[in-house]
């Protein structure tokens, strides 16, 4: 994999960028979500869980790898060239805590429980003023803040109401109850509610139509949240979602099980992302990052337990994408990390540094000294934004 630190002079990124992060929460298989079926010791090492050989379906992307037959929008998107998928990266975390993994990947850090703000949030503060300020440059989409939007930088937050909402008129009464008694809680109180609205879409006594039952829907209501709000004119430039249920100890089911489920519910969630970011695809770059892989045989559950490399994906119409970028490591027992893992080859915070640097115009020495500390000596991935 070639590197380069290449003049910057004068660059100030894509116009109006938005940058959306997803974060899966318990380590995804990447051995499973992007299987390297090209590998000749692919079929042996995964057994039950190997993809392709026994004739389940894939979808191929090249002679190496193929994609879980679950993400069918992905891979659309990939042959279009608004898709890549990075393969065997990982951060400098190497044990196997989630709790641990999750911090290094939200602190920007190399070890955890190191800071008390997130690189995401240190990247709103450091965004290139543009034509005009943003009161909030970050969304957290959310019950709370996650580590990754802690900081300085005003931080949105917004999550899918959980109850049934007061009709119009009860929330009209209140409004105009506050309006009388308290004249910034009558604008907390409206502002609120605009938001919901906004990021909705509709009407909540019209909701039950848009939405659909199990996973996948609570995925979508996410994604098209975030998504509304991000587009508009004055909203928030970047954002984190989470998806919890990554951890596949047991019953794994690649093909046709729980991460097959999984996986569909973010293909169907990428894709309603990417509707509301229509209008702004072309400024648009999600990025999909968990904390690390899993191990690349399966244990007696048929299942895979806490590993070391994974895969990240990239999509946006920002993104130069259909391609899969893997310095491949092999999958033979001396090519695995610890004969356990998949091999680490990509750093993850490189991948990030090429999409903030070229995307939203953070200079690289910002990057290396504020946003990621301590990685001087790692350079930007280059060649990732169009």
């Amino acid at each position: 994999m070639a590197w380069a630190n290449m003049p910057r002079a004068g660059f100030a990124g894509t116009a109006d960028p938005r940058f959306v992060l997803v974060i899966l929460r318990g380590a995804m298989d990447g051995l499973a979500a992007v299987p390297p079926v090209g590998d000749r010791d692919y079929a042996a090492l995964r057994g039950d869980l190997a993809l392709g050989a026994d004739g389940s379906e894939i979808l191929p992307l090249d002679d190496l790898f193929a994609l879980n037959d679950a993400m069918p929008k992905l891979h659309r998107r990939m042959r279009k060239g608004e898709a890549l998928i990075v393969h065997a990266a990982a951060t400098p975390y190497r044990e196997r805590s989630h709790f641990d993994g999750q911090d290094v990947l939200e602190s920007g850090l190399v070890g955890p429980r190191g800071s008390q703000d997130g690189w995401l949030n240190r990247v709103a503060a450091a965004l290139p003023a543009g034509d005009r300020a943003r009161p909030t440059q970050g969304l957290a989409v959310g019950a709370t803040v996650p580590l990754i939007l802690r900081g300085d930088a005003p931080v949105l937050t917004w999550s899918p109401p959980s109850m049934k909402q007061a009709g119009s008129d009860t929330v009209q009464r209140l409004a105009s109850l506050y309006g009388e008694t308290d004249a910034e809680l009558s604008r907390v109180f409206t502002a609120g509610v605009e938001l919901d609205e906004l990021a909705m879409g509709v009407p909540m006594d019209d909701a039950g139509e848009k939405r659909r039952n199990g996973l996948a829907s609570s995925f979508i209501a996410l994604a098209e949240g975030s998504g509304r709000l991000i587009a508009e004119d004055d909203g928030p430039r970047l954002a984190a979602i989470s998806y919890d249920g990554w951890d596949t100890h047991a019953a794994e089911g690649a093909a046709d099980g729980r991460l097959a489920v999984l996986l569909d519910a973010l293909d169907s969630s990428l894709d309603a992302l990417a509707g509301q970011l229509s209008a702004v695809w072309s400024q648009t770059v999600v990025a999909v990052v968990t904390e690390f892989g899993r191990t690349a045989r399966a244990n007696g559950n048929k299942g895979t337990d806490h590993g070391t490399a994974t895969t990240a994906f990239l999509m946006g119409g920002a993104v130069k994408g259909g391609r899969v970028i893997a310095d491949w490591p092999g999958l033979r027992t001396r090519d695995l990390y610890e004969e356990r893992d998949l091999q680490p080859t990509t750093d993850l915070r490189a991948v990030l540094k090429g999409v903030l640097r070229d995307h939203l115009g953070i200079d690289q020495r910002t990057l290396a000294t504020r946003i990621f500390p301590d990685s001087i000596g790692l350079k930007p991935l280059d060649g990732l934004i169009v």
